[in-house]
């Protein structure tokens, strides 16, 4: 059995607010990438009353070996309803800044583009002061579907690299470090006012100069914001963790991040890609953007 240090250990959460959002979201039948991807943060995050919602799910068209989402399921055809209740829930939940994510929709002619757009509109009608971010796979490379998306406007348009190019083959095999990086620079020449956003995991054997290296990659494609955060093991079926890295090498990836121009860079053992998401409404202030 693998001992996680002391600084990756969490606090139970009070399982009255906890126990209040679960109830929101199996009434309107939600899913969330905190309960699907076995997130650390869930109990902080539930207590807060935030959460980020997985449409399209929970079954996956990947089989990424590091995460905890369902992909032997068959996916079903999106719900036609599902953005109609995430707003719904967006407006019980009183949220200032809400999170959506995706499965993989790779047997979607439009990779899901559609059913965000809807998402989008809908939260838009019912709480037209929420800040929206949008966590996105690569589509496939569709550059047409992420045009789509990016045309419903949402505030932070956000795609993960994951991890450092050496270790895609392992890590994510079904995707493309080159492509993730298109992707982010495609958003960046289709709607230069939507902040970018990408993230990484570590603790898969990377060495501290490959990290800086993918830093400098994400603000090669003039990237905003970027999160790093150690990697743990959901199951013994999948990758495991090769090294815990201290939080004092997280510090130095934040400020070496902040020194090479990026406007936010969330680097913790717990941080996630959602982890405190509501802060870039902070960030949004200090650098404001408008359309054109």
């Amino acid at each position: 059995m693998v001992v996680k240090p002391d600084w990756l250990k969490v606090k139970a959460p009070q399982f009255e607010r906890v126990g209040k959002v679960k109830s929101t979201l199996r009434e309107l039948k939600l899913n969330t990438v905190c309960e699907e991807a076995s997130c650390p943060n869930i109990g902080e995050c539930f207590q807060k009353g935030t959460a980020t919602f997985l449409i399209m799910g929970p079954a996956c068209t990947r089989a990424c070996p590091y995460c905890d989402i369902d992909f032997e399921k068959k996916p079903q055809a999106p719900d036609p309803l599902e953005a109609l209740h995430l707003a719904e829930a967006v407006q019980k939940m009183g949220l200032n800044h809400v999170v959506i994510t995706s499965v993989n929709r790779d047997d979607l002619p439009d990779q899901g583009a559609s059913q965000f757009v809807r998402c989008i509109e809908q939260v838009r009608k019912v709480s037209p002061d929420t800040t929206i971010e949008l966590l996105i796979p690569d589509l496939c490379g569709d550059w047409n579907a992420l045009e789509t998306i990016l045309n419903a406007q949402p505030d932070v348009l956000n795609h993960n690299t994951e991890t450092i190019p050496r270790l895609y083959r392992r890590v994510r095999p079904q995707g493309d470090y080159a492509r993730s990086l298109q992707l982010l620079q495609k958003t960046r020449e289709i709607a230069p006012w939507i902040y970018t956003k990408s993230g990484l995991m570590v603790g898969w054997d990377e060495t501290e100069a490959e990290v800086k290296a993918v830093l400098d990659d994400l603000r090669e494609v003039d990237c905003d914001i970027v999160t790093i955060g150690q990697y743990l093991q959901p199951t013994e079926k999948h990758l495991g963790v090769k090294q815990f890295v201290t939080p004092e090498t997280f510090e130095n990836w934040r400020k070496y991040g902040e020194a090479i121009g990026f406007l936010q860079v969330v680097s913790s053992p717990l941080t996630r890609s959602s982890y405190h998401a509501e802060q870039v409404q902070e960030l949004m202030a200090q650098y404001p953007r408008s359309k054109g």
